[in-house]
């Protein structure tokens, strides 16, 4: 039974339907499963051995139909339900099933703040989509595959206080509303008291060179408190104290691809990161996760599945969630869900190795 799984984007909800996709290749008899979705994420296909084939839409709509009918498929599972994938499968004209998008009640949450959501994790109603298969949750958890040539040897790249161990910190997030104000990053380092390794893309560079700095010793003493460091547009409240000596700050922002900064996440101790992709990675690997919420809640269903979390925010905040996806900035203006938030961590003695 050939059958197609459709899910466009991004990172985290990539990792989010890998049960889905597991699911289907191993209860179902004779599974071939395709995965359809954007170039952008072809290295989470490939990788995947659960996956026979991967389709991309690298041109028109109407060219990856042909495509895809070329390949005669049997059932359609849709994860994205949106309008490209409803009129990919009028097109194929297969049977097929949809994820329930709960557009809805996402709606009244966000605007009227009534909850009328399921008290049910998104990679549930994922699986839900694929019942009339006849699959059913395993209970595994997530999925992900790092190629052997992405795993990352620690004796090779990171200096060597972070090799005995380190917290990796997912500084980054697609919308500025799911990010800390970078004063705000500086003060959560500043408290973890160990080795700290900074984990975003290249946009996220110049943010995490900023705390880098603050942490520097030279940094540390030039920079007096409630100043700005010259040419730098970031406003610290204050400098890292000298009480936390043993937080040390490695800025691997921008410095790798996303398999080899999955594979810092998999040899971390412990994961700190905003709602964004590599906080489903580190889920994936069965890591303690602080997770840290904005302008989004962890109501929405896609809190990290099936491992172990502690979720940082700012409780009973009228406005929020203000989108169920995020903003370029708050728009009240004041940003309390990010800079209200207590980081009561309570975390063990830092350990070295694991």
């Amino acid at each position: 039974m050939k059958i197609l799984v459709l899910r466009f984007s991004s990172i985290g909800d990539i990792v989010l339907t890998t049960p889905v996709v597991r699911a289907i290749r191993q209860q179902v008899p004779g599974a071939e499963v395709h995965f359809c979705t954007k170039p952008a994420y072809r290295g989470l296909v490939e990788s995947n051995p659960y996956i026979k084939k991967g389709h991309y839409l690298t041109g028109s709509l109407r060219e990856l139909a042909a495509e895809l009918r070329a390949e005669r498929f049997d059932y359609i599972v849709d994860l994205h339900n949106n309008l490209r994938t409803r009129l990919l499968k009028l097109q194929l004209n297969v049977p097929n099933s949809s994820f329930d998008k709960l557009n809805f009640q996402k709606w009244l949450l966000v605007r009227f703040k009534i909850n009328r959501l399921p008290h049910l994790h998104i990679v549930d109603r994922y699986l839900a989509a694929a019942a009339p298969l006849g699959v059913r949750n395993d209970g595994k958890g997530l999925d992900y595959f790092i190629p052997e040539k992405d795993e990352v040897d620690l004796a090779t790249t990171l200096p060597a206080h972070f090799q005995r161990g380190y917290v990796a910190f997912a500084i980054g997030a697609q919308h500025a509303t799911k990010r800390l104000p970078v004063e705000r990053i500086i003060e959560l380092c500043g408290q973890l008291g160990r080795p700290v390794v900074l984990l975003g893309g290249p946009e996220d560079e110049s943010t995490g060179h900023v705390v880098e700095l603050a942490f520097e010793k030279e940094a540390a003493t030039a920079v007096p408190p409630t100043t700005q460091i010259p040419d730098s547009p970031y406003y610290f409240p204050k400098t890292p104290s000298p009480q936390d000596p043993k937080t040390l700050i490695y800025n691997a922002c921008g410095k790798f691809n996303l398999h080899q900064s999955a594979s810092l996440v998999r040899q971390a101790q412990l994961i700190i990161s905003h709602d964004t992709g590599l906080m489903h990675i580190a889920a994936a690997f069965k890591k303690e996760i602080f997770s840290v919420w904005g302008n989004t809640v962890p109501a929405f269903g896609m809190y990290p599945y099936r491992t172990e979390f502690r979720v940082l925010e700012v409780g009973g905040l009228a406005c929020r969630p203000c989108s169920k996806i995020g903003f370029g900035q708050c728009p009240q203006g004041h940003f309390k869900c990010m800079r209200d938030i207590r980081f009561d961590l309570d975390l063990p003695p830092a350990r070295d190795g694991r």
